[in-house]
């Protein structure tokens, strides 16, 4: 087969091409990693395509499959036209099941299911309408900040082994063939409530609750947390140490407050000079 003439045929063959499509075509290179290069049969040939080290499988070693001169029907991840090249997943074809089950999820859908593993970084789900994880203890996974809008120490606090949860759908994730979930999506958001009543200027009487390098965070109501920066410590530049400990009870006054970005500002110095309660 011809090569195209100019960019412009490789452009139109790409903007013919949709994520999901399924495509054949014969590994070319092996890489290293274990990535691979990938001839694409009939005119789809003429665009450069390319498995990613962690499209190749979700359960077997990739020597196990990917080899020069084999076979292969992937699924279309990526269409770069910048690039000119097109990414694809072998991992969505091993497991026509589940990543069926995948792409049918939409943002906000809300899923049931138990929880199955809990790690220091998120939380394994087994939902109750999908499928199994070839690899995974479950399908759904649920990272740490999206288990609950307060603030926790250990995810044990949250949930455990065993517990049913109901969740909001945020994606699934390529790479590892889960879908993404949200514990907390579906609760009230504390910080949005707080910021219906507060305004800029108002004084409260918090609990200083961590010493960071550039401030101090302080608990104004409980579930909401604001920073004081350094420079609204103090009338006079000083260590944070030197100013405040953490458990001390100190006045402070609101500077900003983005409820987009759920950021609140505080300020020590522009707190009035009232004693604090007992």
């Amino acid at each position: 087969m011809d090569r195209p003439t100019n960019d412009q045929d490789i452009v139109e063959i790409l903007r013919a091409v949709r994520v999901g499509d399924i495509v054949s075509g014969t590994i070319t290179q092996v890489g290293r990693p274990h990535g691979a290069a990938v001839r694409l049969d009939g005119w789809l040939g003429l665009a450069s395509a390319d498995i990613g080290p962690l499209d190749v499988s979700w359960c077997r070693l990739p020597d196990e499959v990917i080899q020069v001169g084999r076979r292969v029907t992937a699924e279309v991840i990526d269409v770069d036209e910048e690039r000119g090249r097109i990414g694809l997943s072998l991992a969505a074809t091993e497991n026509p099941e589940l990543w069926a089950f995948l792409k049918g999820l939409r943002p906000g859908e809300v899923l049931g299911g138990e929880v199955a593993d809990v790690q220091r970084f998120g939380v394994f789900v087994a939902l109750d309408d999908g499928p199994p994880h070839p690899v995974y203890p479950g399908v759904g996974f649920i990272s740490i900040p999206e288990l609950s809008w307060r603030h926790f120490d250990e995810v044990s606090e949250v949930v455990e082994v065993g517990q049913r949860v109901t969740c909001s759908v945020l994606c699934f994730d390529t790479y590892q063939g889960e879908a993404r979930l949200s514990l907390r999506a579906l609760q009230p958001d504390p910080f949005q409530g707080f910021a219906d009543a507060a305004r800029e200027g108002q004084e409260f009487c918090g609990t200083v609750t961590k010493l960071v390098p550039f401030g101090v965070f302080v608990r104004v109501v409980e579930g909401i947390e604001g920073l004081v920066p350094l420079d609204e410590l103090g009338s006079m530049p000083i260590e944070t140490e030197q100013v405040v400990q953490v458990g001390d009870r100190v006045k402070v006054t609101i500077i900003s407050l983005d409820r987009d970005a759920r950021r609140l500002l505080l300020s020590r110095k522009k707190a009035g000079s009232d004693p604090l309660p007992p």
